[in-house]
């Protein structure tokens, strides 16, 4: 993978996770699935495990990461897959892949440690990852592990919290709020709460069919994962790497797959980056059918600039989430856009996404704004 510099980051080096980790070692634990039982202790479902000072992963399980991932406060994620033996994922163009009864799917939340628990620096909501794929738990601390399940009565989401001495994490359905101290490469700090979601809280966003209300994991969809990583035995696409491994069925080449960009990568342009952004961190809920559905704003990568993504269309809503702004996008008119005041805002009854955050994104913010501003037009 390749770091890319952040504004105000605190670059700290750490080592990560980086494919079928710890596989071949004779002290990986041993994955399980559990039928129906929603295990007190994580190291029960097997996925991860504490080998010392490190953090490792089961053997087979398999480290993925989103060409764009959600923005959580800044942390770093570690995201998982395991399937049964035998078992695998049917590919779906525009949806996420079809997983069968018996996978797991994990996401690890952490940050880089800057001192004592509770200070913290940036990270960019990827894994830092090395070839021999172990975590330094000197070098981070670890807040949170979400499992989702897929049983024969459907998709569980379960939050695990972890300990402080990050020997453990256990099933914390309740939710948690962690104060943490985050500390910039230039010294400064910035008091945050970090808020760990209780069961309930998980639909919020694993329900995107505001239909049927059914658990649904949202991250790995083609367009997601299609992307190189960074295997102990080389660089590969993720699509590729799931076929080979046994986990994916159906996939076509990834130069025929759908792709997001790198929110982060210049190289890419702003629209592919800003749209990847707004799709990532948004669409899950503004879709046709997702619950945001009566906004009538769609976020979705491929609908057509026009009112349906939010260009000089007027609110559903009135009230303080507008800021008293007339539309959501207003063309070269960042400030004047509802769009970017609910992204640049902590208050509960005006920010967006609703929950999932206690700090902004600033650089997040930052190419929203420069792409509102690239948008040609006016809305008379």
């Amino acid at each position: 993978m390749t770091m890319k510099p952040m504004r105000g980051c605190l670059l700290i080096v750490v080592g990560l996770l980086s494919g079928l980790l710890a596989a071949c070692s004779a002290q990986a634990p041993a994955p399980r699935f559990h039928a129906e039982e929603n295990p007190r202790l994580l190291s029960e479902w097997g996925q991860l495990g504490i080998v010392g000072p490190q953090l490792v992963t089961g053997a087979g399980v398999v480290i993925y990461d989103l060409n764009t991932p959600l923005f959580t406060d800044y942390a770093l994620k570690l995201r998982t897959i395991w399937m049964p033996d035998g078992s695998q994922a049917a590919y779906r163009e525009n949806d996420v892949l079809d997983f069968p009864v018996g996978t797991v799917i994990t996401k690890t939340f952490y940050y880089p440690r800057a001192g004592e628990f509770g200070q913290v620096g940036r990270g960019d909501g990827h894994a830092l990852t090395t070839a021999d794929g172990r975590l330094d738990l000197s070098a981070v601390q670890l807040i949170e592990t979400r499992i989702l399940v897929r049983r024969e009565s459907g998709w569980a989401a379960l939050p695990y919290r972890w300990n402080d001495a990050q020997s453990e994490a256990v099933l914390l359905r309740y939710g948690d709020v962690v104060p943490l101290n985050m500390i910039d490469a230039d010294g400064s700090e910035t008091a945050f709460n970090y808020v760990m979601p209780d069961v309930n809280q998980c639909a919020s966003c694993h329900a995107p069919d505001s239909n049927t209300r059914i658990l649904s994991p949202i991250g790995p969809k083609p367009r997601h994962l299609n992307r190189d990583f960074d295997y102990p035995g080389g660089t590969r696409n993720q699509l590729d790497h799931l076929s080979a491994v046994g986990f994916l069925t159906g996939a076509p080449a990834p130069d025929r797959a759908p792709r997001n960009a790198d929110w982060a990568d210049i190289n890419e342009t702003l629209e592919a980056r800003a749209r990847s952004y707004l799709d990532a961190n948004c669409s899950h809920c503004h879709s046709p059918v997702g619950p945001a559905d009566t906004s009538g704003l769609n976020l979705e990568p491929d609908i057509a600039h026009g009112p349906a993504l939010g260009i000089c269309k007027l609110p559903i809503a009135a009230g303080s989430g507008t800021g008293d702004r007339r539309y959501d996008i207003v063309p070269g008119a960042p400030d004047e856009s509802i769009m970017l005041f609910r992204l640049d805002n902590v208050r509960p009854d005006q920010m967006m996404p609703e929950i999932g955050r206690s700090t902004n994104h600033v650089e997040g913010i930052e190419l929203i704004r420069a792409w509102i501003e690239s948008l040609p037009g006016d809305c008379g």
